[in-house]
């Protein structure tokens, strides 16, 4: 799958580091094309050779040669033109000037936004950025991967207490939410369908809450009861 990203920050380096590991295309891009082009060179270094699989009808080599995936680094429509998804991961202050840049090449695409409104009272509980992005872009915005520092997708897998991390994910689009559920199942983490894009809201409102508790030194995580304990629950 190729991916675009929008970003050249740690998300872009984190998320896309590991998705190009797992075998998909990567392009990056960013605000310094020289920032944008030294991250592509660190990304493809960390990523490293693989083998690549045999393909259907061919036979098995002994030996393949091992391949290396080169990252791409490229404008804001560039990476929007190329990805067959693309991930929005820039700052709040510039996404505005960025999906202005990106152009009309996100429409009708697949769009994961991971971004979050920072600093102290900076979540506006009126709006949704998943939802400013769907309306710049007439793309299908899945929201995900706002909940955890970056550090969580640097970890191959992220798995805690032997149960791996569950990445909810708010959109309307199937076919948006099906690519995005594949992206993170290749982290190693479980996909939680949290509702529509109208919900991104409450992710995003989610994130705000917890990043406070983390910032003060509390365990947000212990603020939640175990599934078990949360009450009765329909059956499926």
């Amino acid at each position: 799958m190729r991916i675009g990203i929008l970003g050249a920050g740690n998300m872009a380096d984190a998320l896309g580091t590991q998705w190009l590991t797992a075998g998909h295309e990567i392009m990056v891009s960013g605000r310094d094309p020289v920032a944008s082009a030294a991250l592509a060179q660190k990304m493809t270094t960390a990523a490293g050779p693989y083998r690549a699989p045999s393909q259907p009808g061919q036979p098995q080599l002994a030996s393949p040669e091992p391949e290396v995936a080169v990252v791409r680094a490229g404008t804001w429509a560039e990476a929007a033109e190329y990805g067959e998804v693309v991930m929005v991961a820039v700052t709040e202050a510039g996404l505005h000037d960025v999906l202005r840049a990106a152009g009309p090449a996100m429409r009708d695409k697949p769009v994961i936004d991971v971004t979050n409104a920072v600093g102290p009272g900076a979540y506006d509980v009126t709006r949704s950025l998943a939802e400013l992005i769907a309306e710049s872009t007439g793309g299908h915005v899945v929201k995900a991967f706002n909940l955890c520092h970056v550090n969580i997708w640097r970890m191959t897998p992220p798995v805690f207490d032997g149960r791996p991390l569950a990445v909810p994910l708010c959109g309307d689009d199937e076919h948006a939410l099906a690519t995005t559920r594949t992206l993170v199942t290749d982290l190693g983490c479980t996909p939680v369908y949290a509702g529509g894009l109208d919900r991104a809201k409450l992710l995003e409102a989610t994130a705000a809450f917890m990043i406070g508790l983390w910032i003060s030194g509390a365990d947000a995580q212990a603020v939640l009861p175990p599934l078990a304990r949360s009450g009765a629950h329909p059956t499926t």
